[in-house]
């Protein structure tokens, strides 16, 4: 072989040699700078608080020293749970159904203990309360005496048990579709997201949904809040209102009101009066929950993912200043059902993954915790 020949050969194959080595050195730095860029650091610090194996956890209700919250088993098993919000692997209570046909949903926490919720046990769905201690159940309210029975979807009430509120629709096929769906148990996705049950094009499990955007016609008759009082049994009706939630002195309720298929943030006091909008998105605000102060609301939005319903995350609302911060911004994950824990830190539920919390998914809705703090 010509010297010259062989000698360039050699440097060719060293010089390709070198590009390879560092062909192989770059690829896992540009994987990493592609994994920075699809999982983004938190913003507020987030972990884990309630997860336990082969069931579904949502939607926490907290009030005083108490967390309150639903299961799904695997075996479409409904349980509502309590415990300690300082310890909540410590001791639990669980509401269990009392018969087969007993489906037991929409856990609310109360400051003594006591625990609400939504149970189809006598026939239509009706609001329930366990006092605390015992075994008895207690009505909330009686329906009965409304088109023959209500379907309450969304309970919540005041810390104190005095005033709640449910929605529910006066359409009649949805009437029936809810009771159904009650009884049948939702689809994966629809036990995370219960403002879906009165959209029409994101009620049912699908392949694919248009995004929560205004001009999106929405077919179905718009639901009614009722804000009930245990204490003189008034009743109160909102129009065009559903996800209400009380404020701890019992005196205001948050709710969402669609508009031309835009979903956001109203106000106003129990009795009706002083109506005020809190938030005006053109995408979808949902599933408000009030501080323990009354000075801040939280809220869950897909406005900074478009509209897309899969993709939501957590915010927080100062109602003096109307100042809205996020809190979470997993570019993936689902994050709902917002509850206080405490002046620092709030739970929500999300199909996080729990190895990759601010990157994945997974098939499970578990509760985490976030520090605002």
């Amino acid at each position: 072989m010509n010297l010259y020949l062989g000698d360039h050969y050699m440097k060719t194959r060293h010089l390709l040699s070198g590009l390879a080595v560092a062909a192989m050195l770059v690829q896992p730095s540009i994987a990493l700078s592609r994994s920075m860029e699809a999982s983004p650091a938190p913003l507020y610090p987030v972990a884990p608080y309630i997860v336990d194996k082969g069931v579904e956890s949502v939607y926490p209700s907290v009030a005083g020293q108490f967390l309150v919250f639903g299961q799904r088993s695997k075996g479409d098993e409904y349980t509502v749970n309590r415990v300690s919000k300082s310890s909540p692997s410590s001791s639990r209570y669980q509401l269990k159904p009392l018969a087969k046909i007993d489906n037991m949903r929409f856990g609310v926490a109360i400051k003594d203990g006591s625990i609400g919720y939504v149970s189809n046990r006598v026939g239509p769905t009706s609001a329930w309360m366990w006092q605390g201690k015992g075994d008895g159940q207690v009505a909330i309210g009686s329906l009965a005496t409304f088109r023959g029975g209500l379907a309450p979807y969304n309970l919540n009430a005041s810390s104190d048990g005095k005033v709640w509120c449910f929605d529910t629709t006066f359409e009649k096929q949805r009437y029936n579709q809810m009771l159904n769906e009650f009884s049948h148990f939702p689809h994966h996705e629809l036990v995370g997201q219960q403002w879906r049950t009165y959209d029409s094009d994101n009620f049912r499990i699908k392949t694919g949904y248009l995004a929560t955007k205004a001009g999106k016609k929405n077919k179905f008759d718009a639901p009614v809040l009722y804000v009930f009082s245990r204490q003189n049994s008034q009743l109160v009706m909102v129009p065009n209102a559903f996800d209400g939630a009380v404020s701890p002195d019992g005196k205001s309720v948050a709710f969402v009101r669609e508009t031309n298929g835009n979903y956001d943030i109203w106000m106003q006091d129990v009795d009706g009066s002083d109506l005020v909008q809190l938030t005006n998105s053109e995408y979808g605000d949902f599933e408000p929950a009030w501080s323990s102060d009354g000075k801040m609301l939280l809220f869950v939005s897909n406005r900074d993912s478009g509209g897309d319903v899969h993709k939501t995350s957590i915010y927080m609302l100062e109602i003096s200043s109307n100042r809205e911060t996020r809190l979470t911004n997993s570019p993936k994950a689902t994050d709902g059902g917002p509850a206080w824990l405490d002046s620092n830190s709030i739970v929500f539920h999300s199909n996080r993954s729990l190895t990759n919390a601010n990157g994945g998914t997974s098939s499970d809705w578990n509760i985490w915790k976030l520090d605002i703090k």
